[in-house]
């Protein structure tokens, strides 16, 4: 005969407890509890295990952890041709004279023919002066007494054109000259007032010193050239025109 049992037992061990309580919490009309090894429905797509690509399809991106394979370098694209420019009869492009005439000489050696070797002033008289060209180039660069600027201004106003060598020394003698006398004339006022002559001594020294070197390369035929002196050598060789 089994033991009678009151609704108050509630001994955990009864394999019947639970559907006991449901029945008694719920009644008769709760359906039956599906055991637990009925099989679960299947799952669906977006509940699927992450699928794993072995090998990478058409649809797929690379790794950021994979370095991408080496591309060679382009060729630079070469610039587009200029267009050439046409004459103004439309022939073809410009073509420069096939000759052109050799750039006259320079104020460094105006006295030197383009294209042609140096070669030292000789001893041949000046047309129209008398003096060989070597005594006539190193006239115009005695310091003392204003000899070489009366001889200057002489030899620009006698010389021709045609003896440019004499011409240019002449003509850079006497803008040197010109510079000296009136340096002089500053030092001689600065001296006035402030009663002293120094500056001028020095200035006089400096001058002289200048001049003696440039009469003594002059008459070692080497070429002397001063360049400060270029634009008043050009215009008093111009405006000193010679005699008829």
């Amino acid at each position: 005969m089994p033991e009678k049992r009151s609704k108050y037992d509630t001994d955990p061990l009864d394999p019947d407890f639970v559907r006991r309580t449901e029945e008694n919490l719920w009644g008769a009309a709760r359906g039956a509890r599906p055991d637990e090894t009925d099989p679960l429905p299947p799952a669906s797509v977006t509940e699927e295990q992450t699928r794993r690509f072995d090998g990478q399809t058409a649809d797929t991106y690379p790794s950021v952890f994979v370095p991408p394979a080496y591309q060679p370098p382009r060729a630079p694209e070469a610039p587009p041709a200029r267009p050439q420019p046409f004459t103004t009869f439309g022939a073809g492009p410009h073509q420069p004279p096939a000759t052109t005439a050799p750039p006259p000489a320079g104020p460094s050696s105006p006295y030197q023919p383009h294209g042609q070797p140096y070669a030292p002033p000789s001893s041949r008289p000046v047309t129209r002066l008398g003096l060989p060209e070597n005594i006539a180039n190193v006239l115009p660069y005695v310091p003392f007494f204003f000899i070489g600027l009366a001889a200057a201004a002489i030899e620009l106003a006698v010389a021709p054109r045609t003896e440019t060598r004499t011409r240019f020394h002449a003509a850079q003698g006497l803008a040197l000259q010109l510079a000296v006398l009136a340096g002089t004339i500053f030092f001689s006022l600065v001296g006035l007032v402030t009663r002293s002559g120094a500056g001028g001594n020095l200035f006089w020294l400096a001058s002289t010193i200048f001049l003696v070197v440039s009469a003594v390369r002059v008459w070692q035929g080497k070429p002397h050239h001063i360049a400060p002196l270029d634009e008043p050598a050009r215009w008093l060789s111009e405006k000193i025109a010679p005699t008829q």
